[in-house]
């Protein structure tokens, strides 16, 4: 048996205990059954639950999940565009977060798909410092995607 403040009232039967709980106000809480004999606390157990809850969320709050976010151009782009999609995937990389580059086609655009990948690879080589490349160039329908992860 534990008390409140953490001292310890020896081995006493369950009946007891309670009653000791029931004194102050508070509730006998089971902590360890495996234990022989097995070992009960005296304690506020809603104020228990609330702050357990309150660790949880604060945890919850502090962590940084990945997202991936998406970088969309064409084929014909010109280079300032080009050095605009450049700094937003490297905010979106710096920030944890994997990029998706995504070249997409209209009507007979699609043909080519050889000057995509070279976007695509060209945009690999400008990032290399903070990325590496998750997935290489790949058409899906009218769209080349490639993916990108930040570096460890």
């Amino acid at each position: 048996m534990i008390d409140t403040d953490g001292g310890q009232l020896g081995i006493m039967t369950p009946r007891d205990a309670l009653k000791i709980a029931e004194e102050k106000e508070l509730d006998l809480v089971l902590v360890s059954d495996k234990a022989d004999p097995p070992v009960c606390r005296i304690m506020d157990y809603g104020k228990f639950k609330f702050e357990q809850e309150k660790k949880a969320r604060e945890a919850r709050k502090k962590q940084h999940t990945s997202d991936v976010k998406e970088v969309k151009m064409r084929y014909k782009i010109e280079e300032h565009d080009y050095q605009v999609c450049i700094n937003r995937a490297e905010r979106f990389l710096k920030a944890g977060d994997k990029v998706k580059a995504t070249i997409m086609f209209r009507g007979r655009e699609i043909q080519h798909s050889d000057l995509a990948e070279r976007l695509l690879m060209q945009m690999a080589t400008d990032l290399q410092e903070i990325a590496e490349v998750q997935q290489a160039p790949k058409r899906e329908g009218r769209n080349m995607m490639m993916l990108f992860a930040p570096k460890k």
